[in-house]
């Protein structure tokens, strides 16, 4: 894993990390083809086509499912407006100022008392 960044300035756009994503899944696609259509043509034979023939179908075929894969999953993963640094910075800000995760138990009983505030009022506002 890399280092973070040491200053927050512009990163990679959409189209960069895309074709990252990209290029990283053919690279695995192509060592996953390699090992899987080797031990295939080991296996059964290299069949009518050849050697070369079968082995780059396997390897050409598995490089684009991945590269399709990891270029769709790099752009989902980028899809914030806000940077990490900011999203980290909210969430410090928000626990800090009494807003926390509650357990299920806490939230109906907190539920439960709202409700029977909300009643009391309502009753008291009819007299």
């Amino acid at each position: 894993m890399p280092p973070p960044p040491t200053s927050y300035g512009e990163g990679p756009s959409i189209l960069q990390k895309m074709t990252m994503g990209a290029l990283m899944g053919g690279g695995v696609g192509l060592t996953i083809g390699f090992i899987f259509g080797s031990w295939s043509i080991i296996r059964g034979g290299a069949g009518p086509r050849g050697f070369m023939a079968t082995l780059s179908q396997y390897m050409l075929s598995s490089a684009a499912t991945f590269s399709f894969f990891l270029a769709i999953g790099s752009v989902i993963r980028s899809d914030s407006m806000v940077s990490p640094h900011l999203q980290a910075a909210h969430m410090q800000l928000l626990s800090s100022s009494g807003y926390s995760v509650h357990s299920r138990a806490e939230g109906a009983q907190l539920i439960k008392a709202r409700w029977e505030s909300e009643r009391i009022r309502l009753m008291s506002s009819k007299r």
